[in-house]
Formats: structure tokens, C-alpha cells, sequence
């Protein structure tokens, strides 16, 4: 069941990105738009498209959060080799996507003091802007 859906989410998800399915859409609306007048802008034809946006807004979510959910698996697993493999990285930094938002933030506000990062981002802001004077 799982690699069934993950197969299909897939399929959607690469289908969803496309143009083509974009067109297709914008179809679909138009062809409702210039319908109205033939429903006589009835309820019935408004509760059409109010309801087809709503299921399929409804099941784009679950598709999107599932290939979303498996980017930041394969890719949090990608950093941690790296942090295995290299020998001057701090390999307690695998895992740490499992802690609280709190716990991380304040990862975060130490390392920023142990590289001497500024509050207000001053250095952060300082090395974009040399970066960006090389172009």
C-alpha cells in the first residue's frame, strides 16, 4: 500500500507541477465561466466549481504534505552523512530535526554566539553583502 501511494503521490505531484496541467485547469474554468449563462448563473452551477476546488484543494494537501514529508527525510539523511563522513564536523548535530522548536532555536542562538553572530544578524548580513559584491 505504501509504495502504491508514494508511486501515485509522485505521479501527482510531478503532474501537478506542470504547465500543461496548469492550462488544463484554467480550461476547466473557463468552460465553467462562460457555461454560466446557460445554468442561468444558477446555485447548482456555482456549487460545481465550489465543490470540485474543494476536493481537489482537499486531496492536493495530503499529496503535497506526503512529497514534502519524504523531501526533508531524504534530504535530512543526506546532511547526516555528510556529518558522519566528514572529520571536523560535530556529528551530535544527527538527528537533532527531532527536537522541540524551542530546543533547536536555541541550538541556533548558540551557535550564532560560537561564530560570533551578532543579535541583529550583522554578521549574516555582512558576508551576503560580500557575496554579492563578487557579481
Amino acid at each position: 500500500m505504501r509504495k502504491s501511494f508514494t508511486a501515485f503521490a509522485n505521479f501527482i505531484a510531478g503532474a501537478a507541477g506542470k504547465a500543461q496541467t496548469c492550462i488544463i485547469a484554467l480550461a476547466v474554468v473557463a468552460i465553467w465561466a462562460v457555461s454560466g449563462p446557460i445554468f442561468q448563473w444558477s446555485d447548482t452551477w456555482q456549487l460545481v466549481i465550489n465543490t470540485g476546488t474543494t476536493i481537489v484543494t482537499f486531496l492536493m494537501v495530503f499529496l503535497i504534505q506526503n512529497s514534502q514529508n519524504r523531501d526533508a527525510a531524504a534530504f535530512q539523511a543526506k546532511l547526516d552523512e555528510l556529518l558522519r563522513a566528514l572529520e571536523t564536523a560535530r556529528d551530535d548535530f544527527i538527528g537533532i530535526e527531532h527536537l522541540s522548536v524551542e530546543e533547536i532555536e536555541r541550538l541556533r542562538r548558540l551557535l550564532e554566539e560560537e561564530t560570533g553572530e551578532c543579535k541583529d544578524g550583522h554578521k549574516a548580513h555582512a558576508s551576503v553583502d560580500r557575496l554579492l559584491s563578487r557579481y
